[in-house]
C-alpha cells in the first residue's frame, strides 16, 4: 500500500506553487505556535529567578476609558466594542514607544490623534525605545490622565479593530493544547514580569462561548501551588484581574475577570513575534 506523506503531497503535480508555499508557511507558524520562538526556563527554575523592577503601573499605564460588552449593553450602537486586542496591544505599545512630558502645553484633539497614531504603528514586539526616541505627550503625565482627558482622539488614533479580530493566530482558541504547553507559557510570563516587562495574553474557555479575550499580565505573586497573574482587562479599567497559573493539574484558571465565572480557560501569548 502506497504511504501518503506530506512531501508528496508538496511535491505532486497539479499543486500549483503558491500554494505549496502557502502549506509550508502555515505548518511553520503552526509549529512556532505550538512550540513557541525562544527557549525560556521551566517553572520551577523561573519562580527562583531575581525580579526587576516592574516597569506597568495599573491605573496609570492603563486606559481610563473600557471595552464595551455588546451583551451587557442591548440596543446601543454606538459602543466601543471588540477593541480588547487593540486596547491590549495599546498599552503595550505605550509602555514602550511613549513619554510623557506633564510640563507640555496640550495639544488641539487632531495632534493627539497623531501623536496616538505614532505609538500604535510601532510593532508591539519591538525593543522598548530610549526616552530620548520615544513619541512625546505634552499635556499630560500617563496614559490614564490621556486617555481620561482625550478619550475621542485616542480611540482615533489607535485605529481600526479589524485585523485584530481577524489575526490567524485567534484561530489557536480551537487549538487542544495539553498541561506541558500551558506551563511554558506561564514560565514565559513569569521570566518576562520578572525582566520587567508586561505581556498580552489571548485568554478563553472555548467552546464555551462566553471568553475570547485579550489582556495583559503585568504583575504575579506566587501561592501554594499556583502562581497568581494581576491582569490589566479592558473590559474592567477601575481594577486589576486576576488569572492563577496550578501548577497541577498545569492549567490557567479565571479567578478574577470581569463577567467571567470562574473556571479553566487556556492561554497564549500574542504580538511577540513578527508571526505569533
Amino acid at each position: 500500500m502506497a504511504v501518503i506523506t506530506l512531501r508528496s503531497i508538496l511535491s505532486a503535480r497539479g499543486v500549483p506553487r503558491l500554494l505549496r508555499g502557502c502549506l509550508r508557511l502555515f505548518l511553520v507558524a503552526t509549529l512556532l505556535v505550538a512550540t513557541g520562538c525562544a527557549s525560556v526556563a521551566p517553572l520551577e527554575t523561573a519562580i527562583r529567578e531575581p525580579v526587576s523592577a516592574p516597569v506597568f503601573r495599573f491605573g496609570k499605564d492603563t486606559f481610563a476609558f473600557p471595552n464595551e460588552v455588546r451583551s451587557l449593553n442591548p440596543g446601543r450602537e454606538d459602543l466601543y466594542a471588540n477593541y480588547c486586542f487593540v486596547m491590549t496591544r495599546g498599552v503595550v505599545q505605550f509602555v514602550k514607544f511613549a513619554r510623557f512630558d506633564p510640563s507640555g502645553a496640550k495639544l488641539p484633539p487632531d495632534a493627539y490623534v497623531e501623536l496616538v497614531r505614532q505609538v500604535a504603528s510601532r510593532s508591539p514586539w519591538e525593543e522598548a525605545l530610549p526616552p530620548e526616541e520615544r513619541v512625546v505627550i505634552p499635556g499630560y503625565r500617563n496614559l490614564q490622565e490621556l486617555s481620561l482627558g482625550e478619550e475621542v482622539p485616542v480611540k482615533a488614533g489607535l485605529g481600526s479593530r479589524f485585523w485584530t479580530m481577524v489575526h490567524w493566530t485567534n484561530w489557536r482558541v480551537t487549538f487542544p493544547v495539553g498541561g506541558a504547553h500551558q506551563e511554558r507559557v506561564a514560565a514565559e510570563v513569569l521570566a518576562e514580569l520578572r525582566s520587567g516587562r508586561p505581556v498580552q495574553l489571548l485568554i478563553t474557555n472555548w467552546p464555551t462561548p462566553e471568553l475570547n479575550h485579550g489582556v495583559v499580565a503585568y504583575g504575579y505573586r506566587i501561592s501554594d501551588g499556583a502562581v497568581e497573574f494581576s491582569v490589566y482587562d479592558p473590559n474592567e479599567p477601575a481594577r486589576p484581574g486576576v488569572i492563577s497559573f496550578q501548577r497541577e493539574p498545569r492549567r490557567f484558571w479565571a479567578t478574577q475577570l470581569f463577567d467571567t465565572k470562574p473556571g479553566p480557560i487556556r492561554a497564549f501569548r500574542m504580538y511577540y513575534s513578527p508571526l505569533l
